[in-house]
């Protein structure tokens, strides 16, 4: 029985795999999953296939296409399999279509043995006489039994000569050779980390070296020995999300690339590391060489990058956001505005009083709130340099505070944080010395810097920065506020959830740290804006599944019903199934919407001091009846503009009918 025994069956093999575009090949295959009882939303998981693939292109280039995702709509692992002949574009490197496309589907809470079965596969998929086969085989059932690790039915017709296979790492490195630890990483976590591994193997393999990897994946880590560390003569880092504990590898050699570049040229990197070892001397260089540092990600730009920083700030932040705003929202619910200067709690808590409650409240969300900025420039220099720079990060995001520079000074504070430590890292410094850099000589060092940078420095220009926008945002009014609005909104829905979503909400949610106890301040009227315009879109495509209901599927139907909780909640993520499957007219219609109910919001003067919350949070939102009305407003011109555009599609007749294998038409959002 083999560990990926059970993956598929004959029915989820499609050896005439007919559609050329991508979107429809993915549904094709869906399709079969959704046949067979492994995925129980069709539009929902291909929905989270889109999100996968609007990652990063899942082409691995010798005419192999991977997509993969893990979802709450799949029940079991398992994997569709299509066979090509003219083939389908996958973006792969190389450039050529994919004549072989697995699906690979796991179940969002998966557990470890599955997703080790999802990782066996991925590394089989490195193997030239495993996928040679594949073209070769004659029947569903082959493929199947392929895949699955089992015998090959006999009634299979005879395959050409296979590719010999790839040498053993282990047999082919002799003792004493060149000595590489390698890490892979990816941001599901099921393929391309486990074929990184594998293709970094069989390259050092035939290069003659010795490597060891760490598959920072969903099946676990096996975390590599710190001896083994210490042997090795450089590094390899292919990863596209941050590695964990990074600073174990500090002085030595690295290669820093995305983890594509190891899938497709794994043979160059092993040769860069070697040079690298040539030139500097490896493990075992003399005191006082230069130590190269990690490189930028081959063919990621530097904005890319940046944004990836600040994107890992902000997913940090949020929580703390969301609790703080809440809690004081609240307590202005409770207490009213002089909340705000009642005295601490400590010691003046009566049970029976709601002042005190209120009281409470505030001060715990006040606290929360406190966090906001030192999380926000502690995590971005934790993605650039590890958890090295976490005490500069934070000690830097919490100065920001202190001089006024707010969430401007903490995205400062953060980047000169991570980037100060990531060069200390590189410091070639005596072996005495190297093992209290961590801990001792990196935190003082760079927390001192930044404090100086701070306090002395920018500090001071940053804080009048926020002065001036929050001046700003507080004399807003007419059509310059009605703008503002109207260009959050369109950012909101832009992305739905994505990095210009989260550009306007994290705008939103900063300013909302200068308001205040004012109760009609200007940044208190950005906050409702972003949150309506937000709200705006899955309200907007489940109202449109009600007044034309032919012209969605019946699982864009039922999509539609649980749209409604989920716009209703402020979860603009609701709109994703219906832009996945359909994204010219859904995405253009939603845009419309909430560009009008951030408008709106802002011409009425609404405000909202929660950051979430949805009609939940209405109570706490100023001027509710006006703010429902923007929304309401917004919603029905989502739903006009989409109904308008489905029904102008090709021949009236484009409704779609309700067989789910007719229906068509995903495109990568």
């Amino acid at each position: 029985m083999s560990d990926t025994s059970g993956l598929t069956t004959p029915a989820l093999v499609d050896l005439h795999l007919a559609p050329t575009d991508k979107g429809e090949a993915l549904r094709s295959l869906a399709q079969r999953l959704v046949a067979e009882g492994r995925v129980t939303d069709l539009d929902g998981f291909l929905a989270d296939v889109a999100a996968r693939e609007a990652q990063a292109p899942t082409g691995m280039g010798d005419g192999i296409g991977i997509p993969h995702c893990r979802s709450a709509h799949v029940t079991r692992p398992s994997l569709a399999f299509g066979r090509s002949t003219r083939g389908v574009d996958f973006d792969a490197p190389d450039g050529r279509p994919a004549d072989l496309v697995f699906m690979i589907a796991a179940p969002a809470g998966a557990d470890d043995t599955h997703l080790q079965i999802l990782a066996a596969l991925a590394r089989r998929l490195m193997d030239p006489a495993f996928t040679g086969a594949l073209r070769d085989a004659g029947s569903p059932g082959a493929v199947a039994a392929l895949i699955n690790g089992e015998e090959v039915p006999a009634v299979a017709p005879e395959a050409g000569p296979a590719p010999a296979p790839a040498p053993s790492p282990e047999a082919a490195a002799p003792h004493g050779e060149l000595r590489l630890v390698a890490v892979t990483s990816c941001p599901t976590g099921i393929a391309h980390t486990y074929m990184a591994a594998k293709a970094l193997e069989l390259a050092a393999a035939r290069a003659g070296a010795r490597i060891e990897v760490e598959t920072q994946g969903s099946a676990g880590t096996t975390v590599l020995a710190p001896e083994v560390i210490a042997a090795a003569d450089a590094v390899i880092l292919a990863h596209d999300v941050e590695v964990r504990d990074r600073a174990r590898f500090a002085g030595k050699p690295t290669v820093d690339v995305g983890v594509k570049a190891a899938v497709n040229r794994a043979d160059d990197l092993i040769a860069q590391a070697a040079g690298l070892v040539a030139e500097y001397g490896g493990g075992t260089r003399p005191a006082g060489a230069p130590v190269p540092g990690p490189r930028t990600p081959a063919g990621e730009h530097w904005a890319q990058r940046l944004r990836k920083y600040l994107m890992t700030g902000v997913s940090y932040m949020i929580p703390f956001v969301a609790a703080g705003g809440l809690l004081i929202a609240l307590a202005f619910a409770v207490g009213g505005y002089q909340i705000a200067s009642a005295p601490s709690v400590l010691g003046h808590f009566d049970w029976t009083s709601s002042h005190s409650w209120a009281a409470m409240l505030f001060q715990t969300g006040k606290a929360s709130f406190g966090f906001l900025v030192p999380i926000l420039s502690g995590y971005i220099a934790w993605a650039i340099a590890d958890r090295a720079a976490l005490a500069a990060g934070i000690a830097g995001g919490a100065i920001s505070v202190a001089v006024g520079a707010g969430f401007l000074g903490g995205i400062v504070s953060g980047l000169a944080a991570g980037f100060l430590v990531l060069w200390m890292i590189r410091w070639n410094v005596p072996r005495a010395v190297r093992g209290i850099m961590p801990v001792v000589v990196i935190p003082l060092v760079s927390v001192a810097v930044v404090g100086f940078l701070m306090f002395v420095v920018v500090g001071s220009p940053i804080a009048s920065a926020m002065n001036g926008l929050t001046d700003w945002l507080n004399g807003l009014s007419g059509s310059n506020a009605i703008l503002l609005g109207a260009l959050l909104g369109a950012m909101m829905a832009f992305d739905m959830g994505g990095p210009l979503n989260k550009v306007a909400y994290t705008f939103a949610a900063g300013a909302l740290t200068t308001a205040g106890t004012t109760p009609d301040a200007g940044s208190l009227k950005v906050m409702a804006a972003v949150m309506a315009a937000g709200m705006t879109p899955p309200l907007g495509m489940a109202l449109a599944t009600v007044v034309r209901r032919k012209l969605f599927t019946a699982e864009e139907r039922e999509n539609g019903k649980a749209a409604w909780v989920l716009g209703a909640s402020f979860i603009t993520e609701g709109a994703i199934p219906f832009a996945a499957a359909d994204p010219l007219r859904v995405i253009p219609a939603s845009i419309v919407g909430s560009m009008t109910a951030g408008g709106l919001v802002m011409a009425f003067g609404s405000t909202l001091r929660a950051p979430h919350g949805g009609i939940w949070v209405l109570p706490l939102i100023g001027s509710p009846v006006l703010y429902l009305l923007a929304v309401v407003a917004g919603t029905v011109l989502t739903a006009a503009v989409v109904v308008l555009l489905k029904g102008m599609r090709k021949g009236a007749a484009a409704e779609v009918p309700e067989s789910p294998v007719a229906e068509k038409g995903l495109a990568g959002v």
